[in-house]
């Protein structure tokens, strides 16, 4: 089998890292997890449209409940960080910028599932 790397390439060690692939599977995977999840949620929301704010408290309250909204929001955030990820290492080119953005969007989204989650934890234990 025949590499479709240069030879100067080949010399000088360069060419793929395989973080490619991995980033690649990564998202995959997260994609196969979030179809249920989001399914779970969405038949969950339609059967308590209409319902108080007890009834909805009660629900979340549940272990299982409370296990699968968490594991949709990490998996969302997750998703969301790897997709933008690429967005922002495809379309920004100032080196400076790229890393900056990269940082602060990875910043932004953990706060904002941490947010999520500890505001299910708080439903979910009555505090």
């Amino acid at each position: 089998m025949s590499s479709l790397r240069s030879p100067l390439g080949r010399a000088l060690g360069q060419g793929s890292t395989g973080e490619g692939a991995h980033h690649w599977w990564l998202m995959r995977l997260s994609s196969v997890a979030m179809v249920p999840l989001m399914l779970w949620l969405m038949f969950s929301l339609a059967a308590l449209a209409g319902a108080d704010h007890a009834t909805v408290t009660a629900w979340l309250a549940f272990p299982l409940n409370t296990t699968l909204m968490i594991l949709a929001v990490a998996t969302l955030f997750f998703h969301a960080n790897m997709g933008l990820q690429v967005i922002i290492e495809d379309y920004v080119h100032h080196a400076g910028l790229k890393f900056t953005t990269l940082i602060a969007v990875k910043f932004a989204l953990i706060l904002l599932a941490v947010t999520g989650i500890v505001a299910i934890l708080r439903i979910a234990f009555g505090s």
